[in-house]
């Protein structure tokens, strides 16, 4: 179990250590309060000593933002090329993470926050890590992160497609940009399902917070099984699923890519950034060397139905940025024994994509979202 030290007079304290990201312990930790300066901070943190702040809550968010703006202001400017554009962006960005990390805060064993005007914060941390059973220090950014969640969680996100609405939970990733929640939702349906409709099956390979196969149901699927490798991402299935009353049409399993068996219709949403995320939080985000979506391919064939078809929703953001080519998914994709029967495109709406004074804009303005349909070859 991982701890960090801190000294206080003459008195040495300990707690038990969390980083939902997998950081690792502080060497060092210090007491910060009020009087702590965002120069002062920013030093300290750069040079990895940790600050476990004692002083008002705001104060701490404020002090939190006046470091980022400084760190900020130090990243190496971007180039031209978008792929080079990309890697210092993700440089930066860890970076940014690992100093602003260094703020902490301290969690009682009920998960109490004892600091002056802090919010109520024992449901949030409840739901994300589970019952508590001693202090813990978490960094001050992650519990702003768990706090966040925590009010989606209770206010849902609206789902046009559905008529209703989602509930994400912590670490799983959030239905935000609804295009490629739309292209399931509008797409026609493989023959198949319509040929057999009592008996029609789907996968939600990767599911989620559920929308996908809740999608599906809607659609009049008779039996959907969503699937992901991430309990919190099946916990969080099975509650929407719940909640949508759709219990008797999907069943939620894992932890697993494939289920046993085939079906009419194979969904795979897989991360679309072929790069190594910093921890579990990114992984719905990027899929090193594109594991996911290999995975996907290799399998695909052998859970099909004949007349079956998978459906592969992918953006073409890793080619604009040099990261994946067309032709590299093209020979995956005939690799595993497949070919592409369509391809329905949709541009995004999000407003990164109209925001020029993202380094990132060139690539993002040209991104385009895709279903490609599958099937078999002969």
């Amino acid at each position: 179990m991982s701890t960090i030290r801190w000294t206080e007079g003459h008195t040495h304290h300990t707690a038990h250590w969390h980083s939902e990201n997998a950081a690792s312990p502080p060497r060092r930790t210090v007491v910060a309060d009020d009087r702590m300066k965002a120069n002062d901070a920013c030093r300290h943190a750069c040079e990895g000593t940790a600050l476990l702040w004692q002083g008002d809550f705001h104060n701490a968010r404020q002090l939190l933002h006046a470091m980022g703006r400084r760190i900020d202001r130090r990243l190496p400017r971007y180039s031209t090329s978008p792929s080079e554009n990309f890697r210092l962006r993700r440089r930066g960005s860890s970076h940014r993470a690992r100093v602003l990390g260094k703020l902490l805060v301290l969690l009682d064993d009920d998960y109490t926050l004892t600091l002056r005007r802090a919010p109520d914060v024992r449901e949030a941390c409840l739901q994300t890590y589970g019952p508590s059973k001693e202090p813990m220090a978490v960094s001050l950014r992650e519990l702003l992160g768990v706090i966040g969640a925590h009010q989606w969680r209770l206010k849902g996100i609206d789902v046009p497609a559905l008529r209703a609405r989602i509930h994400p939970h912590y670490g799983v990733f959030t239905p935000v940009r609804g295009e490629y929640v739309d292209l399931v939702a509008h797409t026609s349906l493989p023959p198949a399902t319509r040929h057999r409709p009592a008996t029609s099956t789907a996968f939600d390979l990767g599911t989620g917070t559920g929308v996908l196969a809740a999608v599906l149901a809607r659609r009049g699927i008779s039996r959907v099984v969503a699937t992901d490798i991430s309990p919190r991402a099946l916990a969080c299935a099975g509650e929407n699923v719940h909640r949508l009353g759709l219990t008797d049409r999907i069943e939620v399993s894992g932890p697993v890519l494939f289920p046993e068996g085939r079906a009419d219709l194979v969904v795979c949403n897989p991360p679309w950034l072929p790069a190594c995320p910093t921890g579990p939080i990114e992984q719905g985000v990027y899929d090193p060397d594109s594991a996911m979506l290999h995975s996907f391919l290799a399998g695909l064939s052998a859970h099909l139905r004949p007349g079956g078809e998978g459906w592969l929703i992918l953006s073409d953001l890793p080619e604009h940025l040099g990261l994946r080519t067309r032709q590299q998914l093209l020979h995956a994709i005939q690799a595993a024994h497949l070919r592409v029967a369509d391809k329905i495109d949709t541009k995004p709406q999000h407003p990164r994509s109209k925001d020029a004074t993202d380094p990132l804009h060139t690539a993002r303005s040209a991104e385009t979202t895709s279903l490609w349909r599958l099937i078999t070859t002969p």
